[in-house]
This record gives C-alpha cells, structure tokens and sequence, in this order.
C-alpha cells in the first residue's frame, strides 16, 4: 500500500484528477484541476464552484484564533477561488462538524463571521449540514460564483512575454502566525501570562486571522477594462502558486526579487523571527492575493496602479521559474508550499 504522505496534497489531487472520468454533462465545461469548476448557466453567463475544508488542529487552532474571525475566514477562502475565476460569489453552503466541548453560543459567533463575510462580499448563505465530529471542528463551504463567458480567466492560459503581477503584499499572513504561535508557547510555559501583541502587530496578525478575498480587484480590473491571460489566488505562496501558473500553461518565469512587494511591518517582524522576507513572500502562504498575467501592452493600464505591483514576465521555457537579482544574477526558486 503507498502511504499518501509519499504524493502529498497536490499528488493526491492529480491523481483523483487523472481517475475521474470525462464530464458527462455537456453543461460541465471545466472540473477538476484549476481555482474552481466551470459550468454552463445561459448563453452569457458562465457557473463557479468551489469547495475548501478547514480542520481543526490541521488549518487553525482554537487556542488563538477568535470563532467569529474563523467564520469570516473560511468564507473568504473559498471566495478567493471565485476571486481568482475574474469571477463574483453568489451563494454558499456550509457544512460543520461538531464535537461535544462546543455550546451553542460557540457556534453563533462562528456563523457570525460566516454571515459578516456573506455582507462584505455579497453572497447568499442557503444551506448546509451539521453533524458530530469526535475530533473536533470542521468546517466545510461551497461559494458559487458567476462570470461572463467573455471574462473567465484560467491558469492554463498564460502567454511567453506577459507580465507577472500580484495585488496588495506578501508574507504578511505568515509572520502573523509566528506571531500567534509564539504566543501560544509562551502561555502554555506560563499561563497567567498577558498577550504581548503590540498595535504595531495589528497588521500582521490581521491577515492571519481574518484574511480578504481581493474581489475588489476583480471590479477594478473590470472597470480598467483588463482581462488577465491567467490568474490564481496566493493561498500556497508565490513560488508554489507561481509554479501551477507556469505547468498548466507550459511556460516558466522570471520574478524580481526587489519588485516583491513586501510590507514593512513583514520586514520588521522577520527580522525578529530571523526570517528572510523574501522567504516568507514567497513560501508563506495564506496571503489570498491575486496572482496574475497580462499582455505588455494592456500593462500600460496597470502600471501607476497603487495596488498591483508587476513582479516579472513568462518565459517560453517550461517549469523554469528564476528569481532574479539587482546584480542580474538568476537562480531557480524551490515550491515549497503547503502540502494540507
């Protein structure tokens, strides 16, 4: 028998991916194997689907991380996917189990965050199931989505030449739970301890626990009259995400390390944790920013923006992706990413 740690998550889905049967609806366009599956809806309008599970003990820890920002952040998961589709959220469901340690009073302030998120981006909560879990929460949501058919952006469509750009900073998310998991140690060692967490870590912390799906940037690049050659939401860090990029679209990539917009709360705290930043940006994770691709030319209209940052360009040489230096040096960046 071959253990699944030996494929890891993104082994596992290629190869439930490579055992699934071609759809048999014809309404079915795309299933497994980008942000969310493409269905057919009316001859404009094209369906999203996605589906994200959070695991206690696995995705978050209750022992720092508020029930009503755990709701608002398994909504903006699954938003992001929809997000990274050029697509908006309309409905959603929610499936959660369990265990005996929680009240009722728990999971209002759980479904509070769930329908704070469900008021910033606009989408309907209509069902859902609940059942026991022996090993504690589990929380389980589907988003639909819409997107017109002239608008949906997929990963396998990325160009040789187009420019790389990414929205908002990187690695903020994952010195936020150093942060947090620091913490976490110094209470377990010392239990009448206060929290030690400054304003100045607001930020930081912020966007670990209650992270935004960038929906705002899909009506801002509507409003630009932009549309991306390829685009995927940073959950992995930008080297792993980057490489999904680059595979599905048989191409690779160049990024400047300097362009990496980095925040500087992010440099301050990796400095304390002695961490590179460079490091957290690209194999963080969790940041839910929108990695995308443009032609040079419709760049023209990206490139005084405040928010979007362009970090590099797709080449014609496959799998290859190189951080390059201010001195002009290019070395090959390793995925690490997330493998839960």
């Amino acid at each position: 028998m071959t253990p699944l740690q030996t494929l890891g998550e993104r082994g596992l889905i290629q190869r439930i991916q490579q055992n699934t049967p071609a759809p048999k609806q014809p309404s079915t366009l795309r299933g497994i194997g980008d942000d969310a599956a493409v269905f057919t809806l009316n001859d404009q309008i094209i369906g999203l689907l996605t589906t994200d599970l959070l695991i206690e003990g696995i995705h978050f820890d209750l022992t720092y991380v508020p029930l009503r920002h755990l709701g608002f952040k398994a909504v903006a998961v699954n938003v992001s996917d929809i997000a990274a589709m050029n697509g908006l959220p309309t409905q959603l469901t929610v499936g959660l189990g369990l265990s005996s340690r929680f009240t009722v009073e728990a999971v209002d302030e759980l479904y509070a965050g769930i329908q704070a998120a469900c008021e910033a981006y606009n989408v309907d909560l209509v069902g859902g199931d609940t059942t026991t879990s022996r090993s504690g929460l589990v929380i389980a949501i589907s988003v639909v989505g819409q997107v017109a058919q002239n608008k949906i952006t997929y990963r396998n469509t990325a160009k040789p030449n187009d420019v790389i750009c990414v929205t908002g900073d990187l690695g903020a998310a994952y010195l936020g739970l150093q942060l947090l998991e620091r913490e976490k140690q110094e209470y377990l060692a010392n239990p009448d301890m206060q929290p030690a967490l400054s304003e100045e870590r607001a930020y930081l912390i912020g966007r670990q626990l209650r992270p935004d799906a960038r929906t705002d940037m899909v009506h801002e690049l509507r409003d630009l009259d932009v549309l991306p050659t390829a685009m995927i939401d940073l959950s992995d860090g930008l080297a792993s995400d980057l490489l999904h990029l680059c595979t599905q679209s048989g191409t690779g990539a160049v990024i400047f390390d300097e362009n990496i917009p980095i925040d500087d709360q992010t440099y301050l705290a990796a400095e304390e944790f002695k961490i590179s930043p460079l490091t957290a940006a690209l194999n963080g994770g969790e940041d839910y920013e929108l990695l995308f691709t443009v032609p040079p030319q419709m760049f023209e209209k990206l490139k005084n923006h405040s928010r979007i940052t362009a970090i590099g360009y797709m080449t014609n040489t496959p799998d290859q992706i190189m951080l390059a230096t201010k001195a002009g040096q290019q070395t090959p960046i390793q995925a690490q990413g997330w493998s839960q």
